[in-house]
């Protein structure tokens, strides 16, 4: 039998764009014709790029050119509100909060207002395609994951053919529903930076701030093999040799983004290895005695550090962006937060490019995962 593999595509805000790039090769390298991935697994921007891929399963190449031309026209204004009134408008209300919260001011919502987001989405996605990409057996499931703010859970939102089971484990649960706007918007809801958004009676954040595993979803909805596009490399950065400086609250934010987006990622990746090394001592003839099972993973990862990539557009950022991020600390080159909020086409295309490549210099890796 074919494997089922599962494409699964963390977070990473405008490092999103990477993904496409790679996705576009991955595609290529299965012989470029159907939809290679049955089951497909999103959180934050990896959401987004899921749920078009999947709302045109059933004609797939199709579906990545709009995805491509998507992000190649992007610029900062389509995701958030740039024009000086309403920068200024939210950096006034962070003020007065913290002066006049005591009398009862209102605190902020978040530090950008996504709105602009939300009418593209409404434009350019046709997510009622999932429903007929499920019918005509192009697509398994498509499975998008946020984080109540209420009931402090992972909630992964995925439709799939009725009568699929969802799964509740700890801090982490499966909801089978029709997957809409609102998901998209409320598992890309960066925190702090984006507003929450309600989703039913709960508000919702960015998907990876409550998923401690992220493989999870991917596992339940039946896959045998899993191709994870991340958007971070692998390489630490040295210990640093002399005193640094104190960091600015704009650093500490892209440290957190990075938490949110890949140690855990990470971790879970690690912690499946260890049970393919435990299945793999199991007797075969007595395996399906437990409920484990091997599973095969991929990682694409960025050859890049892609905050040096950044740093070349970061003269493309609007002006009103540029000094609320000085504000903060994080306007100076090799900052992690410009990277996530760099929204612009000339960077998004470096990212495609770099993501093509990185998965075509996996051809052996990637052409097994799709093997017998």
């Amino acid at each position: 039998m074919a494997p089922r593999v599962a494409l699964m595509l963390p977070g990473g805000g405008a490092r999103g764009a990477y993904q496409v790039g790679a996705v576009r090769a991955l595609w290529e390298l299965a012989g470029g014709q159907s939809n290679p991935f049955p089951v497909m697994v999103g959180a934050s921007a990896g959401a987004i790029n899921a749920g078009v891929l999947a709302s045109h399963a059933h004609e797939f190449g199709h579906g990545l050119q709009r995805l491509e031309h998507f992000w190649s026209q992007m610029a900062c204004h389509h995701i958030y509100r740039t024009d000086w009134v309403s920068v200024l408008r939210s950096a006034g209300h962070w003020l007065g909060s913290m002066l006049l919260g005591r009398l009862g001011f209102p605190g902020p919502e978040s530090l950008l207002d996504t709105e602009p987001l939300r009418q593209l989405l409404d434009r350019e996605t046709r997510l009622d395609g999932i429903a007929r990409a499920i019918e005509s057996g192009a697509l398994d499931a498509l499975a998008v994951t946020a984080s109540g703010y209420s009931s402090s859970r992972a909630v992964t939102f995925f439709q799939a053919a009725s009568g699929w089971p969802g799964w509740s484990r700890g801090r982490r649960l499966g909801r089978q529903g029709t997957i809409q706007v609102d998901h998209l918007m409320a598992s890309a809801a960066l925190p702090l930076l984006f507003p929450a958004i309600q989703v039913g009676n709960e508000f919702y954040g960015d998907g990876g701030l409550r998923q401690t595993a992220p493989l999870s979803p991917a596992i339940h909805l039946g896959a045998d093999r899993i191709l994870v596009v991340t958007t971070r490399d692998e390489h630490p950065d040295p210990e640093p040799q002399v005193q640094t400086e104190r960091p600015s609250t704009g650093e500490i934010a892209g440290h957190m983004l990075d938490i949110v987006f890949m140690d855990n990622l990470q971790a879970d990746l690690d912690r499946l290895q260890r049970v393919n090394h435990t299945v793999s001592l199991i007797d075969p003839a007595r395996r399906h005695l437990s409920d484990l099972r091997a599973i095969d993973t991929l990682v694409i990862r960025p050859s890049r550090d892609v905050r040096h990539i950044a740093d070349e557009f970061m003269d493309r950022v609007p002006a009103s962006v540029k000094v609320l991020l000085a504000g903060m600390g994080a306007w100076r080159k090799g900052t992690r937060l410009p990277s996530y909020l760099l929204f612009e086409s000339e960077y998004c295309q470096s990212l495609m490019e770099l993501g093509y490549q990185d998965a075509m210099d996996q051809r052996a890796g990637v052409e097994r995962m799709f093997s017998g």
